[in-house]
């Protein structure tokens, strides 16, 4: 029962006050539109794949490397020491200077990201900008270095490319409709604690169960508000 009352309660406090619980979340929602759709510069991410193994001597024995095991697992652990001479300072510098950059090598580690394909031999590049073309320039050229510096330091006999970067058309940040969402209820939450907050602050007397919670006394009676009539 008392559990019912409190629910109650709290119910009559939000319709009091409805118009901030209505209101505050679609102010937040629609900012946060307007600052995803016209206001952050949309960022895309273009992507390249590349395998690093060696040659078999014999045809015959390319079929039994890439049955084995040991093979694999070695490789795969390979694969994590390409990816730091990957995004190493000489490949990313020889980047710069094959595209003409004007941003440094740290400027560009930022945008880049090398990491082994889960329980493969895989390496994926992933290059983020707001400029598409300048994304995919980046990515098939530090495929291009690396596959030059890994054959250079590891003595490998072959870097194949599985996908070369293309132009992505559609950006991957922001995501306008979850930041309207994440807005929308961050907005209804701060609704609800301000709706709260201002009945927490509100000692005013409004009714005679106000007058009975306060002086724990009964009330014995009520003097009804009412306005004068106009006299003829």
């Amino acid at each position: 029962m008392e559990e019912e009352i409190e629910l109650r309660q709290y119910w009559e406090m939000l319709k009091k006050r409805w118009i901030i619980v209505l209101v505050l979340p679609l102010i937040a929602a629609l900012t946060s539109g307007v600052v995803s759709f016209f206001i952050i510069k949309p960022v895309y991410q273009a992507s390249t794949t590349l395998i690093v193994g060696k040659k078999a001597s014999e045809a015959g024995q390319a079929a039994v490397q890439m049955l084995d095991n040991s093979v694999l697992q070695a490789n795969q652990q390979l694969a994590k020491t390409y990816a730091t001479i990957a995004q190493s300072r000489t490949v990313e510098q020889s980047v710069i200077n094959h595209l003409d950059l004007t941003m440094s090598v740290a400027e560009l580690d930022k945008l880049i990201t090398i990491s082994p394909v889960k329980t493969t031999e895989i390496l994926e590049i992933q290059v983020m900008n707001t400029n598409p073309e300048l994304a995919t320039d980046i990515a098939n050229s530090m495929a291009a270095e690396f596959s030059k510096a890994v054959i250079e330091i590891k003595k490998v006999d072959s870097v194949s490319i599985v996908d070369t970067a293309v132009v992505p058309t559609n950006p991957v940040k922001p995501n306008k409709k979850l930041n309207i969402l994440i807005a929308y209820v961050v907005g209804l939450m701060a609704a609800f604690g301000l709706v709260f907050l201002l009945e927490y602050l509100d000692n005013t007397i409004k009714t005679s169960s106000d007058v009975e919670n306060i002086l724990g006394i009964p009330v014995l009676g009520v003097i009804p508000s009412f306005e004068a009539g106009k006299q003829g």
